[in-house]
């Protein structure tokens, strides 16, 4: 082998400048070939000839864009055209996008609805109210449980059997939020993988952002322009756990609670408070030889259930047992939902719902925006540090506190 020179740092600092197509200083001989679009470095072997044999050259730069890009990309594969921008939506494109049934539309008017940006809250507003002529056909039903009984394996299983009834699904997964990214946590859309695909089905997983219980105005905000977007059964599946439940039971028609079977009698008190919010409680996982287990532990819950005053007038809550697997009892369960459905329609309790829940909405946004207007002023949130460190002091009790922010409040808005 020829023991070859090799070039020095700033040599080859050099000519990297001119195949970037910098404005460092021309380097070597440009090739009569190739006139002004390579050249040939200055250094080469010592063995090379000194014509234009050597075959190493390097390639000037393109200056009119950087990373050696054209400044026109009509040359350009598909896969490397510089990304559009989506057009923005007018209040007319949404609605006629969701009358359409256009998933695409619905999602981007859910984002709207999500969204904490003040000009979107707007636009949001002024959507609902054109969609809100569509709105209130469609069965909201209500799911909760503890984390673990199956809720999200039930919800495929009977939004499948609903869909194969004719019906069309929207599945509201209220995710945990992360603290870090303030994203859904649980991944309830991938746990459901048949119905996701199903063209019949929309679900839409949603972080519950830290609000009470996971669920808020945006939730119902979500549930009308799903029900605007033609969707006949709504299914909202709560977190499961803390205040979820009681929030959702003031969205909902139906409310059901998922529970497993061979929790003790320790756990008794706990369930309590949610069985009274229950409209039918359901032992899954009941197959296999866990079906005797479930049949058991259903006389248990309808033995409990004599103690316990009714979550709708008129109704008696009762519970009943089903396998999300096996598909077992989701027939039957179905058959109770429709007869409450009939039944409150015909005595007036069901109609009486939904006018308590409407009230109940405008109050919890009354609650919302209170309770913004608040921590967003901003001399409440100059004196918020004061006064919270003056608490963690021992200087100020709590009652105090709260006296000397609202007294501040008063003040700025006056």
């Amino acid at each position: 082998m020829t023991d070859n020179k090799r070039p020095t740092p700033d040599e080859l600092r050099n000519a990297q400048s001119i195949a970037r197509g910098s404005n460092a200083p021309e380097l070597g001989v440009k090739n009569a070939n190739t006139e002004g679009s390579t050249y040939r470095p200055d250094w080469v072997p010592e063995d090379a000839k000194k014509d234009d044999t050597f075959a190493s050259h390097v390639m000037k730069g393109v200056k009119e864009m950087h990373d050696g890009l054209l400044s026109s990309s009509a040359h350009l594969a598909p896969s490397v055209r510089p990304v559009q921008r989506r057009k923005k939506l007018t209040v007319a494109d949404y609605v006629r996008g969701i009358e359409q049934g256009d998933r695409v539309i619905l999602s981007r008017a859910i984002t709207l609805v999500e969204s904490n940006n003040k000009e979107h809250f707007k636009l949001a507003q002024q959507v609902l109210q054109a969609i809100l002529p569509r709105t209130g056909k469609a069965l909201r039903i209500g799911i909760t449980g503890v984390p673990g009984a199956g809720k999200s394996t039930f919800i495929e299983a009977f939004g499948n059997m609903l869909i194969e009834a004719g019906y069309k699904v929207a599945v509201l997964a209220v995710d945990p939020t992360s603290q870090v990214t303030k994203g859904s946590i649980l991944g309830d859309k991938t746990r459901m993988e048949t119905l996701t695909k199903h063209p019949d089905a929309y679900i839409r997983p949603s972080p519950a952002g830290g609000t009470l219980g996971g669920v808020a105005r945006k939730s119902r905000e979500t549930m009308l322009l799903c029900e605007a977007a033609g969707y006949d059964i709504i299914l909202v599946e709560t977190v499961g756990v803390g205040q979820s439940e009681v929030t959702v039971r003031s969205m909902v028609d139906f409310f059901m609670l998922i529970v497993l079977t061979g929790a003790g009698d320790e756990l008794q008190g706990i369930k309590k408070g949610v069985m009274e919010l229950a409209d039918a409680i359901v032992v899954n996982k009941a197959d296999g030889d866990n079906l005797k287990r479930a049949l058991i532990a259903r006389s248990d819950y309808d033995r409990m259930l004599h103690y316990i005053r009714p979550a709708t007038e008129k109704w008696k809550t009762q519970a009943y047992t089903c396998s999300a697997v096996t598909k077992d009892g989701l027939d039957e369960l179905w058959d109770v939902i429709q007869e409450f459905t009939e039944q409150g329609k015909e005595n007036g309790v069901f109609l009486k719902r939904r006018q308590e829940q409407s009230l109940r909405w405008v109050r919890d946004m009354i609650d919302e925006h209170l309770h913004n207007l608040f921590f967003n002023n901003v001399v409440i949130q100059g004196r918020m540090g004061e006064v919270e460190a003056a608490v963690l002091d021992g200087e100020m009790s709590e009652s105090q506190a709260v006296e000397e922010l609202i007294g501040v409040f008063d003040k700025s808005i006056k």
